[in-house]
């Protein structure tokens, strides 16, 4: 488990939280986009599977880039995330 982390993500939408474990060596955007994907399969209240979101760090309200990668943010274990539907 060395190449992954474990973070808590919440997900006001859902008003739900999730334990993750995330790699490390991957893009947000990747990272992201499996996360919404897996989030809309294993909940009861679906959310719309688009490119449409944004992960933010709780603690620092740092936004993280597309194509910034896990290993190189301040995104470490037991960083709390919050993900944020993008309204345009």
């Amino acid at each position: 488990m060395k190449n992954k982390i474990l973070i808590k993500l919440i997900v006001p939408e859902l008003e739900e939280s999730f334990d993750i474990h995330i790699p490390v060596n991957e893009l947000v955007w990747k990272v992201r986009k499996l996360i919404v994907k897996s989030i809309s399969d294993l909940t009861y209240k679906s959310i719309p599977v688009n490119d449409n979101y944004i992960l933010i760090n709780k603690e620092t309200s740092e936004i993280y880039k597309n194509n910034d990668v896990i290993i190189n943010t301040n995104i470490r274990n037991a960083s709390e995330l919050i993900l944020i539907s993008k309204k345009m």
